[in-house]
């Protein structure tokens, strides 16, 4: 069970002066370059030496783990919640952590695959520092092997059974490094088609012609589709948002820390 990282919102030079012993800043997040990082990435601290973590922009926690598990939450360990940062703020979110002994604490942050992009911090990390952050990239399955799968051959038959519904029956062989794989999927007529083996790009204009509007205005598409967004006059953005909350980014109304895609203007 993870302990609650208290976050609030406050004056770091007032808060200063209320603490026993030293103050150590640590961004939290951040744009362009910083986004993925803590910065510092480590500090030295003593007993009664407070840390504040100061969250900049996108959507980052602060969660304690371990050195051997870096990118796990620490059972009994403290963790701050997502805390989603838009752009144009500038007056930022804090998480106060109070130093109570030498040992070391480990960090990291628990949105999507972050941590395995190495956003990790530590307190006291003595000479174990790359070692906390090997663990934590190492632990991304991506960084493993590098793999190349090739779609080798693929075919499609109708087979029906004698007094039933045809099943529309999907065979694909795929060879993957040096390891080849067949998979046979299908579906009844009327139901969801099965997925394509070869990927579809579609093309949406973005303010086509001076209008306010996508074209197409929705799509269907299936996994391992590209979708294409081509700008055109004005001055537009493709933000993600949510269903319930159409007209705000995704990382603002995310209860479980989803980011979400923007292109800027």
């Amino acid at each position: 069970m993870l302990s609650k990282l208290a976050v609030f919102a406050a004056l770091l030079a007032l808060v200063a002066q209320v603490t026993r012993g030293a103050v150590h800043n640590v961004t939290v997040g951040g744009k362009g370059a910083n986004v993925l990082k803590f910065n510092p990435a480590s500090v030295n601290a003593d007993p009664g030496d407070t840390v504040f973590f100061i969250f900049e922009q996108k959507n980052h926690t602060v969660t304690q783990s371990s050195l051997n598990s870096p990118c796990s939450p620490l059972e009994n360990g403290f963790d701050s919640d997502f805390v989603p940062v838009a752009d144009d703020v500038t007056d930022f979110q804090v998480a106060q952590f109070q130093v109570e002994d030498t040992n070391p604490v480990w960090v990291y942050c628990r949105q999507a695959n972050h941590c395995q992009q190495g956003m990790v911090f530590a307190i006291n990390p003595g000479d174990k520092l790359s070692t906390f952050q090997s663990n934590a990239v190492a632990s991304n399955p991506s960084t493993s092997a590098s793999t190349s799968t090739t779609v080798a051959t693929s075919s499609a038959t109708a087979t029906a059974p004698a007094g039933s519904q045809s099943v529309v029956t999907v065979t694909a062989t795929v060879t993957v490094g040096s390891t080849t794989q067949t998979t046979t999927y299908g579906s009844y007529p009327g139901s969801a088609a099965p997925t394509a083996v070869n990927s579809q790009e579609h093309t949406i204009m973005v303010g086509q012609n001076g209008t306010l509007s996508f074209s197409p205005s929705n799509i269907t598409a299936q996994v391992g589709d590209t979708l294409t967004f081509r700008f055109a006059a004005k001055n537009h953005t493709v933000t993600q948002s949510s269903f319930a909350n159409p007209c705000s980014p995704l990382a603002e109304t995310s209860t479980n820390g989803q980011v979400g895609f923007d292109s800027g203007l």
